[in-house]
């Protein structure tokens, strides 16, 4: 995967798609399998906005039953079920417990029939998932002493149990991300990162690409196709902001959605539902409030979602250390055994999605139900473009695929059949059973590589992870970045065929230094010393890469950032 800004200016695309986020990429990974030249502009980087900051949970649409809203369900399902196929190794399901008291709205009874229809109605969840391991198990009930013994601290009196259901984790959000991107790039696409589009370019009323900025440079350029794709979430809609072609339009309402990683192992691989204080106001079955979930992800425990309605620009969205404050409250009096305190927070995330209404309070929400598609040669007599914005990373691939049917109508002449992304495997996927290929990688691991280093690259990068121990065997490559499992030859290969430019393309979504705590000061300087080497940077692009990683990483680790980052200069304290 290159970088190739001159492919880009003196190329005639078939489809230009804006945006590098899960919908971005899966369309480009769909449009390369349709046959079509492609071209992928991300003015960041790629997967480094809502997606990566996503709950890292793959929805099935059991919460659809409430809405009586089939056929999203069943979409959802089918989008699960989807990634568990191509991303072997980057999804799994997730167990999820949901503790019932007494009879009526919060019983077993009402609970487990719900589950039972949803269970009924996503039968054929599991087809062409070969590994048992990633299939979707059924609905199944827990006593109250199982319960206990997994989470003793909901000992209440009306406790009566639980019942289970099951949907899918990520294991890295933004390796997904990166998955379909590669998997475009090997069959053609040419794909930037760090190049914003500017302007659409126009012939009469069509849209004939876009020009663009290579962020890093300032060089101009014009990237010509003969349809766009505007798929930069929520960014897509200020290229509409020019009232002689689009009319006044307005932009759509959005959430800032968040939730926090607390340093705490977990105990079992079970999620909990835990009831907040927000209700779904849109919901016509609600057996109180809307529930938040505590997460077991790796060694930590993810707690969320919270949603805030949004209206300022998408860079400006962050968490405030008072909302913090408050969603801890929340948690605790909700589950007072929890005791969570401030200083386990330690990573904090949040992402603007498209949400139901811009009219809500603190504790009544009227989320967003689907994907918005904005066909323009329809609504405002443009041709060559439809903008997607993106609501859920499950949806994606589908809504991907959707979009690009609607831009095939204006295909001149007949348009390429859809692709089979539901079917193909992504870069690194073509796994038949994870937990072997685990083993056998395991049982021929150099001596000098611990297990926890394999399995994360196994994870990262699936079957590809023999190149990166093919790199790690260069004795100028060997060993672990300083206090992590992260091998030195994994900055070498994001560099390489990646297409990381930067050292927090590094530490945030090429590799796991920078996943749920702060890696260390030793860790990040190592880390900028190798793509100092590799990319031919001054000291002093090596002190401002150090400085913006820090900085980013003081945003998201609220807690944790502790001596590990202290050296000469650098400040620990937020």
């Amino acid at each position: 995967m290159k970088r190739d800004l001159r492919a880009l200016a003196d190329g005639e695309f078939d489809v230009l798609i804006l945006g590098g986020g899960a919908f971005g990429a899966a369309a480009a990974w769909d449009a390369t399998l349709r046959g079509l030249r492609v071209a992928l502009l991300e003015q960041a980087d790629f997967g480094g906005g809502a997606s990566a900051e996503c709950f890292k949970m793959v929805h099935g649409g059991i919460r659809y039953l409430q809405h009586a809203d089939l056929r999203r369900l069943r979409a959802s399902c089918r989008e699960r079920s989807a990634l568990l196929r191509i991303a072997p190794h980057l999804v799994k399901p997730l167990p999820i417990i949901v503790p019932t008291f007494g009879r009526g709205r919060q019983g077993k009874a009402l609970l487990g029939a719900g589950m039972y229809v949803y269970d009924a109605l996503t039968l054929g969840r599991n087809a062409g998932i070969a590994d048992t391991e990633r299939r979707i198990a059924g609905t199944r009930f827990l006593s109250r002493s199982e319960l206990l013994q997994l989470f003793p601290e909901q000992r209440h009196a009306s406790l009566t149990g639980a019942a289970v259901f099951e949907d899918g984790q990520m294991y890295n959000p933004a390796r997904l991300v990166l998955a379909f991107v590669t998997s475009a790039a090997s069959k053609g696409a040419v794909a930037a990162n760090y190049v914003q589009a500017q302007r659409l370019l126009w012939s009469g009323n069509t849209v004939r690409g876009v020009e663009a900025l290579d962020s890093l440079s300032g060089e101009r350029f014009e990237v010509r196709a003969r349809l766009t794709l505007n798929a930069a979430g929520p960014w897509a809609e200020y290229l509409l902001q020019d009232p002689d072609r689009f009319g006044h339009h307005k932009r759509g309402h959005f959430s800032r959605d968040a939730y926090f990683i607390i340093d705490r192992r977990p105990r079992s691989p079970y999620a909990l539902a835990v009831p907040g204080h927000s209700r779904d106001r849109d919901s016509l079955v609600n057996r109180s409030a809307r529930h938040l979930f505590a997460v077991p992800w790796r060694d930590y425990t993810l707690i969320g979602v919270w949603h805030r309605p949004f209206t300022e620009r998408p860079d400006t969205a962050q968490i405030e250390e008072a909302e913090l404050e408050a969603w801890i409250d929340e948690m605790n009096q909700s589950q007072p055994a929890l005791q969570l305190r401030r200083e386990e927070v330690c990573y904090t995330c949040c992402g603007l999605v498209p949400f139901g209404s811009g009219e809500a309070t603190l504790n009544e929400l009227s989320f967003g139900k689907e994907s918005r598609f904005i066909d323009h040669r329809r609504v405002h007599g443009v041709n060559g473009l439809l903008t997607l914005i993106g609501i859920r990373f499950t949806t994606a691939r589908g809504d991907a695929a959707h979009a690009l049917d609607l831009l095939m109508q204006q295909w001149v002449g007949s348009a390429p059949a859809r692709a089979r992304t539901d079917q193909v495997r992504l870069a690194g996927g073509d796994i038949e059973n994870f937990a072997a290929l685990l083993a056998s990688a395991l049982a021929v691991r150099p001596p000098t590589l611990s297990a926890r280093t394999i399995e994360a690259l196994m994870h990262n990068h699936g079957t590809a992870y023999r190149e990166i121990l093919k790199l790690a065997a260069d004795p100028q490559q060997q060993g672990t970045l300083a206090g992590s499992d992260t091998l030195i030859a994994e900055v070498a290969h994001a560099v390489h065929a990646e297409m990381a430019l930067t050292l927090e393309d590094v530490v945030l979504r090429r590799t796991d230094l920078g996943s749920g705590s702060h890696p260390g000061r030793a860790a990040l300087e190592q880390a900028a010393d190798r793509m100092q080497k590799l990319l031919g940077w001054s000291v002093q692009r090596r002190d401002r890469e150090l400085q913006a990683t820090e900085a980013c990483l003081r945003r998201h680790h609220a807690a944790c950032i502790d001596d590990r980052s202290v050296s000469s200069g650098a400040v620990a304290s937020l």
